[in-house]
């Protein structure tokens, strides 16, 4: 029988989603235990108590930074649901935490004793609550700001910054019902049941781990295995768990996967889901003749609260080479400022629907245009044909895709271009066998300045940008090659280098 919802947040959709289940329905396990509906709505309800007795509410900005792992997924479903939540990726440094703090205009982080001290610092210096969480529904304030919370623009539940095509990022505010209506769309796109319970690798600040794998699971009835991190040597093992039915990844980590030898399992998992960056054909069937099981390529985004598109499940017919046709949004192609319906032209693909933003959240930069006619412009290039397969044919914006993690280069420029001995920075992508890209930066020296190795380059980056953004490569040259108008241009320059072949 299902536990009514909290009476203080039963206005919260999420919770809603969570309180119509049977209060002895596992939504959560990992190493620790599993985590019950029931438990899920004692841990809502204190957590909200906590946040009112410090003065924030459903308009309050909370960051989240903590070890993934089922208290992570409890506090995030919380937190989206009682306020606008913010996880945030806990490697991140002191500089980049502070950045992303002001750019927010937060008031609270939310985080686990002991852990994440750069994010505490940087909430420290700002002033900001300092709460700490514990299971079963323990919540502690670390710190109470005295500051009276900032004054936000109501509606959001999650805020998301996303890497653009300028050196700031831009932020995406998503509302219950954005994220609810993906959700609903993945969960019968996957036929989602009770029966299912999905392994997840995928970091809960990202939209493909909360929308694709836990909101998704929580309104299909079914449960998730939380790993504490991706490790390629565990991942096969844990695909081989006997209540695994699917999982969701980036194509990164199933190259990982397939370079590891399979467990014994009894029967195959009922399908392998692929997202956020794009599976070349080769993978996609290795990986099928490997689990023995369908693949499901899908296309999202964060503005459109994950899924877009997504091939079917057999018996429908999945297309090697295609994300699918529309799955939770209308697609179409614009082409010479004007969306058409003709197939097989390609152009710049929009959508829309009750998953897609209306517009960018405010920050503290400034808010870039996102919409031509209703229409949302996803900045990537493809082409529709005759069933309404969608097919990508690259990115229009200049973002770096390093296994699903999306960097900016104009950030990284910055940071690089800093070094004493540095000149002039350019970065771009190059491609890579297991991350799809990696980052590059060619590099032109001061006259007469000590030459840096990559290491000594590597390093210098490594003080103010996560392990993730840091260039794997330098090209140290005389000058930056320019086009015609005089511009850089990004996307020739791995291939003027020579770096246009998959290294490792």
């Amino acid at each position: 029988m299902a536990k009514a919802a909290p009476t203080v947040i039963a206005d919260s959709l999420v919770v809603r989603a969570v309180a119509a289940r049977d209060e002895h329905d596992i939504l959560f396990a990992d190493d620790a235990g599993d985590v019950t509906v029931a438990a899920m709505l004692r841990f809502a309800e204190a957590f909200d108590a906590s946040l009112r007795s410090c003065f924030l509410d459903r308009q309050s900005r909370i960051c989240v930074v903590m070890p993934a792992g089922r208290l992570l997924a409890m506090t995030i479903v919380t937190a989206m649901s009682v306020s606008a939540c913010a996880p945030l990726d806990p490697r991140l440094t002191l500089e980049e935490f502070t950045t992303i703090f002001d750019d927010l205009r937060a008031d609270a982080v939310v985080s686990t004793i002991d852990y994440a001290p750069a994010a505490r610092a940087a909430a420290q210096r700002r002033g900001m609550t300092i709460l700490e969480v514990a299971e079963p529904a323990t919540i502690t304030i670390a710190q109470n700001s005295s500051a009276r919370p900032v004054e936000h623009a109501p509606g959001h539940a999650l805020l998301l910054h996303t890497s653009g095509t300028t050196s700031r990022p831009k932020l995406v505010g998503l509302t219950e019902e954005n994220l609810l209506s993906s959700a609903r769309s993945i969960a019968a796109t996957l036929r989602l049941g009770p029966a299912d319970r999905c392994l997840n690798v995928m970091p809960l600040f990202h939209i493909h781990g909360i929308v694709g794998v836990v909101l998704s699971s929580i309104v299909g009835g079914s449960s998730i295995e939380l790993a504490s991190r991706f490790d390629p040597f565990a991942y096969r093992r844990q695909l081989g768990g006997r209540e695994i039915t699917w999982t969701s990844a980036v194509p990164s980590i199933y190259r990982a996967a397939l370079t590891r030898s399979a467990p014994e399992r009894a029967e195959p998992l009922r399908f392998l889901r692929s997202s956020s960056a794009p599976l070349p054909t080769n993978v996609w069937q290795h990986l099928e003749a490997t689990f023995q099981c369908p693949v499901v390529n899908s296309y999202g985004m964060t503005e459109a609260s994950h899924q877009m598109t997504s091939n079917p499940l057999p018996p429908d017919e999945r297309r090697l080479g295609t994300v699918g046709p529309s799955a939770g949004s209308e697609v179409s192609i614009l082409e010479d400022g004007h969306v058409t319906d003709v197939r097989g032209v390609v152009g710049e693909v929009v959508v829309r629907g009750p998953s897609v933003i209306e517009g960018y959240a405010p920050t503290s930069s400034l808010t870039p245009d996102s919409h031509t006619d209703g229409w949302f412009r996803t900045g990537d290039l493809g082409s529709l044909d005759a069933a309404g397969y969608l097919t990508l044919h690259g990115r229009i914006k200049e973002i770096i895709n390093v296994a699903g993690e999306k960097v900016s280069p104009f950030e990284v420029e910055e940071v690089v271009g800093l070094h004493p001995a540095v000149a002039e920075a350019v970065a771009f992508a190059a491609p890579d066998h297991l991350r799809g890209e990696q980052v590059c930066v060619a590099v032109v020296l001061h006259e007469r300045a000590d030459r840096p190795t990559d290491r000594d380059l590597q390093r210098f980056a490594a003080e103010t940008l996560a392990p993730f953004k840091v260039p794997r490569r330098f090209v140290l040259m005389k000058s930056i090659p320019l086009g015609p108008t005089g511009k850089v241009q990004r996307a020739r320059l791995a291939a003027q280098l020579g770096l246009d072949h998959r290294g490792e």
